[in-house]
């Protein structure tokens, strides 16, 4: 039985922060130098980034777990009708099992009861993996986009989004 839990205290947000390194450590080892690695996180999944996305931003995050424990997490934020799925990872070794499918359907089923009229998110244009998911989950390429994210780092992706 796969559960989503919506991350409200501070203890999980460090559990996250701690979670999302070495997530992000293994998925992106091939696609970004472990120097813009190290600095994304710390600009977008340290505990205070996380905090203050909660806090500010008006983002969501959620555990998802089996009954092994935690095995990834997504991170959510409604906005103009629309809801930008920010983040979606699964550990490594919980890959292929269908997690990230009942992910996304919990996601779109939230989408669907606040009467939203899309989802919508970013992906790197090299995460080849990650492109052919969301496109089997029936998300199209809308535009792209190369954001510059200080440090001398880019992100330099495609926008997504899917209709509901």
């Amino acid at each position: 039985m796969i559960k989503f839990a919506k991350i409200t205290h501070i203890c999980d947000i460090q559990k996250l922060s701690t979670l999302a390194s070495a997530i992000w450590h293994e998925a992106f080892a091939d696609i970004l130098t472990p120097e813009q690695i190290d600095y994304m996180i710390e600009k977008f999944q340290s505990f205070e980034a996380i905090k203050t996305a909660i806090d500010k931003n008006n983002y969501e995050y959620f555990f998802i777990s089996d009954e092994t424990g935690i095995t990834g997490y997504t991170g959510i934020q409604e906005a103009d009708g629309k809801l930008f799925l920010s983040k979606i990872y699964i550990a490594k070794e919980k890959r292929g099992q269908k997690l990230a499918s009942k992910a996304f359907d919990f996601i779109e089923t939230l989408a669907r009861k606040r009467n939203l009229k899309s989802i919508w998110l970013t992906v790197n244009r090299n995460n080849t993996h990650a492109i052919e998911v969301y496109k089997a989950k029936g998300f199209s390429i809308i535009r792209t986009q190369v954001t510059d994210i200080g440090n001398g780092f880019i992100m330099d992706d495609y926008v997504f989004e899917k209709q509901l």
